[in-house]
């Protein structure tokens, strides 16, 4: 019992080590993520495309108006876990990539953790076109966008489904639950044709304002490496 309590806390120090938001070094954007070219399917690809083409066509959008880019996804997708957060930021408005400013440092650490990395991943955002001043999407915005991140998540089909922070969770799970009662478990969940467990866990940028909930963070964390993908 001792050794197994003392190898679970050198666990959880590495891990706390490794996402020490501090270790992040500025606020210029990351420009370490390229698009890469995964083969997919023709039909998922063109599926991807018609959808990313619907996004960017939208009508009489303030979102869209005032952005420099769309931000529609990163990493691959033929992976068999997803993860979703709010909006892009300013730096992810610049490259046209989620999560590239300091909290997608921390949240490429956090996955790096247990053993995964954008190229073991398919990340998006529940908009995807920045508010202004990095604000949180209206309920109006985000009811707007709902249909094509859902189409998003039918498409790629994942296994896994990681909400990240209380947006992605009151937009696909429901507005009347609070993440602190919601994070840490499986939920079952059907998107058009795709059926996946979700998961739902504190947004990096979150993380970096309460540290303290990192613990919290390492065990939805260790949920995500321990589930069986059949």
């Amino acid at each position: 019992m001792i050794k197994k309590n003392s190898s679970n806390t050198i666990k959880l120090i590495k891990y706390f080590k490794l996402i020490n938001y501090n270790l992040i070094y500025n606020n210029k954007a990351i420009n370490r993520y390229k698009k890469n070219n995964y083969e997919i399917s023709g039909d998922k690809a063109d599926s991807l495309e018609r959808l990313k083409k619907s996004i960017n066509n939208i009508k009489s959008c303030s979102l869209k108006n005032n952005a420099t880019n769309m931000v529609f996804s990163d990493g691959n997708p033929k992976s068999r876990i997803m993860l979703i957060g709010e909006a892009p930021g300013a730096n992810e408005d610049k490259e046209g990539l989620p999560f590239v400013g300091r909290a997608g440092a921390l949240l490429d650490k956090m996955l790096n953790a247990i053993d995964l990395d954008r190229q073991k991943v398919y990340i998006s955002n529940i908009v995807n076109f920045r508010p202004p001043e990095n604000r949180r999407p209206t309920d109006e915005e985000i009811k707007r966008y709902l249909p094509f991140i859902t189409k998003h998540i039918e498409i790629i089909n994942p296994k896994i489904l990681v909400l990240l922070g209380s947006t992605a969770m009151n937009a696909l799970i429901g507005n009347d639950i609070v993440i602190s009662k919601m994070r840490g478990k499986w939920i079952e969940k059907k998107f058009g044709n795709c059926k996946t467990s979700v998961i739902i866990t504190f947004h990096p940028a979150f993380l970096m304002r309460q540290p303290a909930q990192k613990k919290m963070a390492w065990i939805d964390l260790k949920m995500i490496r321990d589930k069986k993908i059949l």
